[in-house]
C-alpha cells in the first residue's frame, strides 16, 4: 500500500457515484465480461452515462432486487463478473435468499453494491435507512465486506474487486464524502490503513466516521491523548494483525461506524479482541434503533456518531484502562 492522507478534509468536488460510474466504465473498457446491473436506480446511481457506452454490458432489472441477484448469479456461472446495485437494505434484507443460496453457496463470483449506507440515506427514512446491512452479510460463508472511504480508495478497490474471484459487499455512498486519501494513494483490500499514531487509544473506524475519527484526534490532542486512527475498511476478513498491535501498543480502543453496533464493526473488533487480549473496549455507532428522516448533520447528532462522541467514548475507556 502507499497512502497520502490529506491535510484537510473536505467534500470531494464530485459524488461517489460519478467515481463509481467512471470506474466502472474503466473496467468495462478492458473487459467485455465487466456486466452493471441495476434494480430501477440507474439515474439515482449515475450509471446512464455506462449504460449509454456499454448497452451491451447493462442490464436494468427493474424493482426486483431478489431476482436482479438471481439474474448476476446466472451470469456468474456462464462466466461473466456482474456488479449488481441497488439501495443496500433491498441487496442485503430483500435479497437475502438469493444472496446465500444461489451467490455463497453456488460458490459463484458476484459483486454486490448497496448505496446509502446508515445515515447517509438521509431523507429516504428509516426504511431505507441501513444499519444492519454489513452485519447481514459479515453472517454469510466466503463474503468479502468492505466500505470503501472516499473516491481514491473506491477508484483503487475496485480492480481488485472484479479482478479476485468470489463474493463481494461493497457498500457505497451515492453523494459527496470527505476526501480523505490524495489521488493516487493504493490499499490492499483485508489491511487497515493507519492514519495517524498514537500510544493512548486506538480509534478503529470505518466510512462516514474516517474523518470523524480523525476530527476526534485532533481534539483528544488537547486533553494530552494521543490516539491512533485506524481505517478499517474492510471488516471481512477483519485485519487481524493491526488489531493485535493497536491492543499491544494502545491498550484500548473506541470502535466508530456508520450502522448498528450489533453485528457491526465494534462487534467484529470485540470478537476478535476477547479471545486473544482483553482490554478496555467502546463501542461509537447505532444503539440498536431504526432510522429516520433526516439531513445528514442532523441524522450524526441523533445517533451520536460525531467527532465530539468519538472523543467522549476515548475518555471513558482510557479512564477505564487506568
Amino acid at each position: 500500500m502507499s497512502i497520502v492522507v490529506c491535510k484537510e478534509f473536505v467534500n470531494e468536488s464530485k459524488d461517489m457515484r460519478q467515481g463509481y460510474c467512471e470506474g466502472m466504465m474503466r473496467l468495462a473498457e478492458n473487459d467485455p465480461h465487466i456486466i452493471a446491473l441495476d434494480a430501477d436506480l440507474m439515474t439515482a446511481m449515475g450509471m446512464k452515462p455506462f449504460a449509454e457506452k456499454f448497452p451491451e454490458q447493462t442490464v436494468d432489472c427493474g424493482i426486483q432486487e431478489a431476482n436482479m441477484v438471481g439474474v448476476a448469479c446466472g451470469m456468474s456461472a456462464a462466466g461473466m463478473i456482474p456488479f449488481a446495485h441497488t439501495f443496500a437494505p433491498f441487496i442485503t434484507r430483500r435479497a437475502c435468499d438469493q444472496v446465500f443460496m444461489s451467490g455463497a453457496y453456488a460458490k459463484q463470483n458476484v459483486k454486490l453494491v448497496g448505496s446509502d449506507p446508515g445515515i447517509t440515506a438521509q431523507l429516504n427514512g428509516g426504511t431505507h435507512m441501513p444499519f444492519e446491512d454489513m452485519g447481514i452479510m459479515r453472517g454469510i460463508p466466503t463474503m468479502t465486506v468492505l466500505e470503501p472511504t472516499d473516491i481514491t480508495m473506491l477508484n483503487n478497490l475496485l480492480p481488485q474487486v472484479a479482478q479476485q474471484y468470489g463474493m463481494f459487499y461493497m457498500r457505497l455512498v451515492r453523494k459527496a464524502v470527505k476526501k480523505v486519501y490524495e489521488e493516487g494513494s493504493t490499499f490492499e483490500s483485508g489491511k487497515a490503513v493507519q492514519l495517524r499514531d498514537g500510544k493512548d487509544v486506538t480509534i478503529i473506524a470505518s466510512g462516514f466516521c474516517v474523518s470523524e475519527a480523525l476530527e476526534a484526534a485532533k481534539q483528544l490532542e488537547q486533553d494530552g491523548i494521543t490516539a491512533r486512527v485506524l481505517d478499517m475498511f474492510t471488516w471481512k476478513p477483519l485485519d487481524e494483525q493491526a488489531i493485535l498491535d493497536a491492543v499491544k501498543d494502545t491498550g484500548a480502543i473506541v470502535t466508530a461506524e456508520n450502522h448498528n453496533v450489533i453485528n457491526g464493526l465494534g462487534s467484529a473488533v470485540s470478537d476478535f479482541v476477547v479471545k486473544h487480549t482483553p482490554v478496555p473496549m467502546e463501542m461509537v455507532g447505532v444503539q440498536d434503533e431504526f432510522g429516520e428522516v433526516g439531513k445528514l448533520d442532523y441524522l450524526a447528532g441523533r445517533f451520536h456518531l460525531k467527532a465530539e462522541d468519538i472523543a467522549a467514548a476515548v475518555h471513558k475507556v482510557v479512564a477505564r484502562k487506568q
